[in-house]
């Protein structure tokens, strides 16, 4: 348990150092020409909000296409103004986020394409600011994390998200690191023209689960860069309004995280509260550790500090979560929005 506590406390130490160097956005001239883009399937009751801060962000346009809703998203959307592109059917190979974007990308013009979940609501400047840091670092690839709203149970969860990447990835050097080496968030995403058609767009990454980081990966094997950032300041993102949506939302991706590498967060973090309750130190230390960690990477994101408090049974629920995922996985039940993946 001492080599535990001592990995904890070192990762704990890497976790703060990246809250230190982690990128922020700011607003700056932007001279690229942008286009804010806007996948949506069955986002009638949320499409609204998000466009609307689009439409605000001063880009030069701002396009929507319809994946096959059949909720009234189209209509929504025209009622802001908009006429949705008419997605075309998904071509065997293709999964259907991969899918919109790349016809996103075939109809934009701009020198810098900002892909946009429409879960997402911008705050007023995000987009500039976004493009800004593109052009001050020289970047091809930014991904500004957003603030997570967690409602109910969902919080328990959501904010390991920013903890995992903040605490296992050392940000700059991961910016021009191999692929093995990358974050990113589809929720909000920047990337140069010249970049993305360099990496095959996202037909490189047409049947990728996770197709963000997937995409970043491609743009670094095409001899680019980036990485993710802040975007707390940003926008804000309510991923999942239920536990529900939250578990079947997590299904479709977590069986793409390696068993060994779920074995290492049990053995980290679940582990120290069980010895510790058997009187060892060092697994006091590691649970004290590991909740600092947590709330390292809540107040650099935005999250609630006291959440972390239940860091290790947050840890658990992942793990649960992941079991499920391997599970349905293994027995061909995995799905999303209606499609099988």
């Amino acid at each position: 348990m001492r080599a535990v506590a001592a990995a904890v406390v070192a990762l704990t130490a890497h976790a703060a150092v990246n809250a230190r160097l982690l990128r922020t956005p700011v607003a700056g001239p932007v001279r690229a020409r942008v286009s804010v883009l806007l996948p949506v399937r069955d986002e009638a009751p949320r499409v609204q909000a998000c466009l609307r801060t689009l439409l605000d962000q001063g880009a030069h346009e701002v396009l929507v296409l319809d994946d096959g809703s059949t909720d009234g998203t189209a209509e929504r959307v025209r009622a802001l103004g908009v006429e949705p592109l008419p997605g075309r059917p998904l071509p065997p190979g293709w999964l259907g986020k991969p899918h919109a974007c790349a016809q996103l990308a075939e109809a934009a013009t701009g020198d810098v394409l900002v892909f946009v979940d429409a879960d997402v609501e911008l705050a007023p400047g995000a987009v500039a600011a976004t493009v800004a840091l593109l052009e001050q670092t020289g970047l091809d690839l930014v991904s500004p994390y957003p603030r997570q709203r967690a409602p109910g149970a969902t919080r328990l969860v959501q904010p390991l998200l920013q903890w995992s990447w903040l605490t296992f990835l050392p940000l700059r050097l991961a910016e021009h690191g191999g692929p093995s080496l990358s974050a990113a968030n589809g929720q909000l995403l920047a990337v140069r023209r010249t970049a993305y058609d360099r990496a095959g767009g996202h037909a490189a990454v047409r049947g990728e689960v996770v197709e963000d980081v997937a995409l970043l990966r491609a743009v670094k094997r095409a001899g680019g860069s980036g990485g993710v950032v802040d975007g707390t300041a940003l926008a804000t993102c309510t991923m999942y309004g239920s536990w529900r949506e939250l578990a079947d939302g997590y299904a479709k991706s977590l069986h793409l995280v390696p068993l060994p590498a779920l074995a290492l967060l049990a053995v980290l973090y679940v582990a120290p509260p069980v010895a510790a309750a058997r009187g060892s130190r060092a697994g006091a230390v590691a649970v004290a550790a590991g909740v600092l960690g947590r709330a390292v990477a809540a107040r650099r994101t935005g999250s609630p500090v006291g959440d972390a408090l239940a860091h290790p049974v947050s840890v658990a629920a992942l793990l649960g979560l992941a079991a499920r995922s391997h599970l349905l996985r293994a027995r061909g039940g995995l799905a999303w929005k209606g499609r099988a993946l």
